[in-house]
């Protein structure tokens, strides 16, 4: 997979001047820009052939961490804690493909220096998770990005909205003020399971896990198992 390591340059509404300074770089929803808040499931998706890896390895990175369902209701300080992280892992990160770092095409793992996007995505939702955010709130995505290239993001599921947490910008953005065409991303009923976010899709909720042929083409670097 490939890394992004230029910011985009993205007009966003910023929320209210009671909240924090470090949680109004919090982008919210623009009604003119695209709606609604929440992304919609299309049916079921078969997980990156890189996390699957990755679970086997770090099984404890992978396990249900509440029970709770629902939403979360972020405050103004929960959201401020989310462009605090993202900027540190931003920063303290170095891009690198994973062929530069381990010599290999994929490889999904929590970076100490260098990384690529997944692992920027992993590494963010690991201290979140640290810090008290239930699993089914943090949520590994795959989209392709304005290169039409592959890209992996963290989705974090409020009740104000679906948040993104990508290494190509430090601002935390709503899904919908992105540029990118989401693909799939894990289930918030178990991060192993993994959903289809693409209204394209051929597929159905009761047809067989998968992705189909026209999401895989154009995901460089993601590979779903065969």
């Amino acid at each position: 997979m490939k890394y992004g390591s230029v910011a985009m340059s993205m007009a966003v509404s910023l929320i209210a001047a009671t909240v924090p300074a470090a949680a109004q770089q919090v982008a919210v929803l623009n009604p003119a820009i695209r709606a609604p808040e929440y992304m919609r499931i299309y049916g079921s998706s078969q997980p990156p052939y890189g996390f699957v890896s990755f679970c086997a390895r770090m099984p404890n990175e992978c396990v249900v961490t509440s029970t709770n369902e629902s939403r979360f209701e972020a405050t103004p300080e929960r959201l401020s804690e989310l462009d605090v992280v993202n900027r540190k892992v931003n920063h303290d990160i170095e891009p690198a493909t994973d062929m530069e770092v381990y010599g290999v095409a994929e490889y999904w793992t929590l970076p100490k220096t260098r990384g690529d996007c997944e692992d920027y995505a992993l590494l963010k939702r690991h201290i979140l998770i640290a810090r008290g955010w239930p699993s089914s709130t943090l949520l590994m995505t795959v989209v392709r990005d304005e290169k039409n290239e592959g890209h992996a993001v963290l989705t974090v599921r409020t009740t104000q909205g679906d948040y993104i947490l990508d290494n190509k910008i430090d601002v935390v953005r709503l899904w919908n003020q992105t540029p990118y065409h989401y693909v799939m991303r894990q289930s918030y009923l178990d991060p192993k399971v993994w959903v289809s976010l693409d209204p394209n899709d051929a597929m159905t909720p009761s047809a067989s896990a998968g992705v189909s042929q026209s999401d895989v083409s154009g995901l460089e670097g993601i590979e779903t198992l065969p």
